[in-house]
This record gives C-alpha cells, structure tokens and sequence, in this order.
C-alpha cells in the first residue's frame, strides 16, 4: 500500500490571479513558487492550461514552462495538462519538442481532451475549421510520431525528432483512463473537480493496462486540492475564497480570487451552501494533522503511485506556508 513517506509529492499550479492584483504578479509568483517547492523537495511543477477566466494566468502553458524551468535546476517541468484539441499536433511537438531539447530530462508533456474554457473561447482558440475532442486518439497518435525519428512523413517536426518528453494522459473520467492504459502511459486524474469518479477511472485505467516500451506496469498520479494550515479553523477560513471562485465559475461569472473576507462575507444560498459543502468534501483542509489523515485515506483508497497537489488562496505567503507544511508531513513520515 501507498504512504506518504515513499510517493512523490508535486504541485499543479493555475497561476491564480488575486482580487486586486494581475496577470503579471501571478506569473511571477508561480515561477517564485517553483523555485519554493524545489527547495521543499517537491517532484514535478506542472502548469494547467485554461482561457478567459478572470482568476487564472497559465492560458500561454508552453511559454510558463520555459520560464519556470529556467528559473529551477532540478524540479521536472511539464503540463497539466496541454489541452490536446485546442491546438495542432505539430505546433504541440516542436514547443515541447524546444523545451525538452533546452531541458533534458526536466519536461513533462501532459494531455487532455477538455476545452479548459467555455465553448465560446474554445472556438476563438480552434478556429472556423474546428478541432474535435472526439479525433483525440487520432491527433495523440499523431503528436507522438512527431517525437519518433523513425517516423517518416512529408512534415518533419525538426525541434520534436529525438526530443520527446514524457507524455501523460489526463482526465477526469473513464475515456482518457481507458486509453492510457491501452497505449501504456501514465495516467494522472483529476481527483480535485471529480472525486466521484476517481476509483472508477483508476481501477479502469489499471485493468486496461498493457505494457508498452514507457511503462511495464501502470502509474497513477491524483491532482488532489490540498490547503494546510496552523490549524483546521485557519485552513477552513483561507479555503473560502477558492469556493466562492469556484462557485462564481459555476454560475457563468467567473472572478478573480476574492480575499478571504470577501468570501467569509458572502451570503450564501442555501442551494450555493450545498454546493460548497459538496466541494469542501472533495479537497482536504486543515491543520497538518488533518491533513496527514486526509492524504492517507486517499493512498489507502486508491493505492495512487503520486499525488500532485494544488493549493488556491489568495495571499501566496498562505500558498507558500501550506506547501512548507505538507512537505514536512512527508518528511515526518
């Protein structure tokens, strides 16, 4: 069984934009954060992709990658993920296929199949002509010949041949489980916005499983919504703003991360109550010790070989202070 002791610990950074501060101070803070989690011993810093939300500055995902790898020396560098049908292929091999040639060893290239916007943005992002998430095996087959130099065809990826990084499938449900299993790759879940279906796609993506040249048995790593704080009360309290986020995004109206008196504030409905509650029971906040337990529980359910952990508050000494805890609790461990 999994223990926090022998599993890697990684962070999935959304580059959060705070109420009263901008895009530009939220980059800066994810590159000061990379460096952070490095010294704490964290294992990947990934960067989530997604557009035209107010509170989220990781839309430019490749570029943020570059930019956090030649800020560290050590930590792996990747994608969490890059959303496949937003873009080309081609283009996806020769940024990834640049940064694995800048950074050797260093970049993960992980994929989904989700718009990681509104439908609208999406159209703006894949043009007239449309790329479809129903064609994802296809333009995933696709991307991973551009890596192969024993792949010939009449384009040549010049930046990708020989530079493939890693490459994960990501989800949130059973379709991106299934087909990493069948190809052999490893599978990171999206237990913190689906925790309803995390046994389900890992027990799927485990009895799919084939062997390939990657991986001789499968390899999970869980995206799990993590907030430590001195205490459970003070953890609860820092919590509040990413449920209100979180919630506003729900009803059409996303927002900048609000401070946490602007979400202690906030008046509820009893429906809008509901629905925080069932969020709070996907993440795990508190004190360390609450913590400690919550990430047990969730090894011990799902056996995961990772967990990648992501932390929205809207001051970042908060952000930074959590992470120094859990690091800790691993090194307690």
């Amino acid at each position: 069984m999994s223990s926090l002791s022998d599993i890697p610990l990684s962070v999935l950074d959304l580059a959060p934009v705070s109420a009263g501060s901008d895009a530009r101070a939220a980059l800066r803070a994810s590159v000061e954060l990379a460096r952070y989690t490095e010294q704490l011993g964290y294992h990947r810093y990934w960067l989530a992709e997604h557009h035209n939300m107010p509170g989220i500055a990781s839309s430019a995902t490749s570029v943020l990658i570059g930019q956090v790898a030649a800020a560290t020396e050590r930590i792996r560098v990747g994608s969490g993920g890059v959303m496949l049908p937003n873009h080309a292929p081609l283009v996806v091999a020769e940024q990834f296929g640049t940064l694995e040639a800048f950074f050797p060893g260093r970049i993960d290239l992980g994929l989904g199949r989700a718009p990681g916007t509104d439908q609208r943005t999406a159209l703006a992002l894949r043009g007239p002509a449309g790329l479809s998430a129903d064609d994802f095996p296809q333009k995933l087959r696709e991307l991973m010949d551009y890596f192969d130099p024993a792949v010939t065809g009449p384009v040549t990826a010049v930046t990708a041949q020989g530079y493939g990084p890693p490459i994960w499938l990501l989800g949130s449900s059973g379709f991106s489980a299934r087909l990493a299993g069948a190809l052999g790759l490893p599978f990171s879940f999206a237990h913190h916005f689906s925790a309803e279906n995390t046994l389900p796609a890992v027990a799927l993506y485990r009895d799919s499983f084939q062997p390939s040249k990657v991986l001789d048995e499968p390899y999970v790593m869980l995206g799990a919504s993590v907030l430590c704080a001195e205490t459970d009360e003070r953890a609860r309290y820092l919590a509040g703003p990413s449920a209100l986020s979180f919630l506003s995004l729900r009803k059409g109206r996303p927002i900048p991360l609000p401070t946490p008196e602007e979400a202690a504030a906030y008046e509820y409905s009893p429906i809008e109550e509901s629905f925080v509650a069932d969020r709070f029971d996907s993440q795990i906040i508190g004190s360390p010790e609450t913590v400690h337990k919550g990430l047990d529980k969730l090894l011990a359910d799902t056996g995961a070989n990772e967990i990648m952990i992501t932390t929205m508050v809207h001051d970042e000494a908060d952000r930074r202070r959590s992470y120094e805890l859990v690091a800790g609790l691993r090194a307690a461990a």
